[in-house]
C-alpha cells in the first residue's frame, strides 16, 4: 500500500505540497525571521478548552522510541546545503519542518515557512513551552494534531514505507511520545490523541482498544480516506476501525485537509481561494459521514469536525430537514425523527472565528459546539482568544458560554474538570 499519499491530485483539490509550493514562492527575501517578544498574558474571562492545535514534530520525538531493527531507518532531522534543516523519512527529504508555525510572527512573514527549529516560537514542538504559550493565550488545555512530518493522520508514517514492520513502529513511536513526552508534560492540560493505522482496519481497531486503555481519548483520522487512495467509508472496510472507536469512546477527529488536500476550483486559483474555502470540505465531508451509516449504526460515536468553522452547519440542517420532507430519510435508528437530530447526536463542530456561527447556535445545539485556537497556524487566534471569544459570545447566556468554552469539551473527551472553571 506505499504510496505518495500526500501529493494526491483530485479534481477540484489542492494538495498540501502544492499549498507548501505556493508559499515557498512567496517566501520573503532569505534571512528574513522576526520572532516578536512575548506577549502580555491574556486577560482570563472564561475557562477555554481549545479542540485543536498543531505538534511541530522536535527533532527528538523518535528517539529511543523503536526497536533495534528500525531504529536508523526512523524519521530523523538533517541540516540541508542551503541552511534549512529537513526530516529525512523513508529516503525522502521534507523540507519546511514548521509548515505554517509562525505564530509569534509579524502577519507579514505568516508566507515565510520556517525551515529550522529556532524560526518557530519553541512552543510549537516543546510542550512546556507549549504550556507557557498556553497560559499566555489563556488557554487551560488542549488537544492537538500532527503537522507535516506525519501528515493530519500520520499518513507519512504509516503509508510511505513498504515495510509494514517499518511503518508499525514509527506510529507508535508517534504516539508513545505523544502521550508520554507531550501529554507528559501535564495530564490535566493536554488531552490525548493518537494517529491510527491505516493499513489494516482490524489492527487498526487493536490499537484503538490497546490505546484506550492507556489513556487516550481520541484519533485523527481522514474526513475522506479514498482520496488517499484507500477504501471509502461506504465500503464497509473500516467497519472494525470503526466499532472499536465507539466501543471504547475515542473521539474520532476528522481535521480538514486530512485527506491530504483541500478543496479549490480552478488549478490557477490563488490561494485565497482555498483559505475562503476551507470550510467546504468539512461541510461535504459531515455529509458522506452522516450517510455512511457509521452514526445511526452506532449511537457512541463522536464525530468531530476539526478546523472546519460552524457558519454552514444550520444550512446543512435546513438541507437536510428539507430533503427528509420531499424523500424517505436516511437509516437512523430508533428515537430520531429527522436526518437532522442524527448529526445533532452524533457530530461536533468547531468554531475558531465564526461570530456569525453563534447566532445559529439553537440550530447547531449549544451542547454540539467546541472552540479552538489552532496554535501555531497563520489561523490561529493567539494569543487574542481570550478576548475574540468574550466579544462574540458576549450575548449569550452564562450557561452557553460555559458549554462551549470548556464544558463541551470536558464531556466529549472524558477529560478533567478544570480548577475553578470560568465561567
Amino acid at each position: 500500500m506505499s504510496r505518495d499519499v500526500a501529493a494526491a491530485d483530485v479534481e477540484g483539490g489542492l494538495s498540501l505540497e502544492d499549498m507548501q509550493r505556493r508559499s515557498l514562492e512567496l517566501r520573503p527575501p532569505a534571512g528574513k525571521i522576526t520572532l516578536l517578544p512575548d506577549p502580555d498574558p491574556a486577560e482570563v474571562w472564561a475557562t477555554i478548552v481549545s479542540v485543536d492545535g498543531h505538534v511541530v514534530e522536535p527533532p527528538d520525538m523518535f528517539e529511543g522510541r523503536a526497536e533495534a531493527r528500525y531504529r536508523d531507518q526512523m524519521p530523523r532531522v538533517v541540516e540541508t546545503a542551503d541552511g534549512s534543516q529537513s526530516w529525512l523519512w523513508n529516503g525522502q527529504l521534507l523540507p519546511n519542518v514548521g509548515l505554517n508555525a509562525v505564530a509569534g510572527r509579524p502577519p507579514e512573514e505568516h508566507t515565510s515557512e520556517p525551515t529550522r527549529f529556532e524560526h518557530m516560537r519553541r512552543g510549537a514542538w516543546d510542550p512546556h513551552a507549549r504550556l507557557a504559550d498556553m497560559d499566555i493565550n489563556g488557554v487551560w488545555a488542549s488537544l492537538c494534531f500532527p503537522s507535516f512530518l506525519a501528515g493530519f493522520v500520520g499518513q507519512r508514517l504509516t503509508l510511505w514505507p513498504h515495510d509494514a514492520g517499518l511503518a508499525l513502529a514509527a506510529m507508535r513511536a508517534y504516539n508513545d511520545w505523544h502521550l508520554e513526552s507531550w501529554c507528559g508534560a501535564d495530564r490535566d492540560r493536554m488531552i490525548p490523541q493518537q494517529i491510527a493505522w491505516l493499513r489494516d482496519p482490524e489492527l487498526a481497531a487493536a490499537e484503538i482498544r490497546r490505546n484506550a486503555a492507556r489513556g487516550f481519548k481520541a484519533v485523527t483520522f481522514s474526513e475522506a480516506p479514498h482520496k488517499l487512495g484507500l477504501p471509502t467509508i461506504h465500503s464497509g472496510y473500516w467497519d472494525p476501525f470503526v466499532e472499536a472507536c465507539a466501543e471504547t469512546g475515542t473521539v474520532l477527529c476528522l481535521h480538514v485537509g486530512s485527506a491530504g488536500q483541500t478543496v479549490t476550483t480552478s488549478e490557477d486559483a490563488p490561494i485565497r481561494v482555498v483559505g475562503a474555502l476551507f470550510a467546504a470540505s468539512a461541510f461535504a465531508s459531515t455529509a458522506d459521514w452522516l450517510c455512511s451509516g457509521y452514526p445511526a449504526r452506532h449511537p457512541q460515536l463522536r464525530i468531530v469536525m476539526s478546523e472546519g468553522g460552524i457558519g454552514w452547519v444550520g444550512g446543512l440542517v435546513d438541507r437536510l430537514d428539507h430533503l427528509d420532507a420531499r424523500h424517505a430519510p436516511i437509516a437512523m435508528g430508533p428515537g430520531l425523527d429527522r436526518t437532522s437530530d442524527l448529526l445533532r447526536r452524533n457530530f461536533r463542530f468547531c468554531a475558531l472565528d465564526d461570530p456569525s456561527g453563534f447566532l445559529t447556535r439553537d440550530v447547531i445545539g449549544v451542547d454540539n459546539i467546541l472552540v479552538e485556537a489552532d496554535y501555531p497556524h497563520s489561523d490561529s487566534t493567539w494569543p487574542h482568544t481570550q478576548a475574540l471569544l468574550e466579544y462574540q459570545l458576549r450575548n449569550l447566556s452564562v450557561a452557553e458560554q460555559r458549554r462551549i468554552c470548556w464544558k463541551n469539551a470536558v464531556d466529549l473527551f472524558r477529560h478533567c474538570d478544570p480548577p475553578a472553571p470560568l465561567p
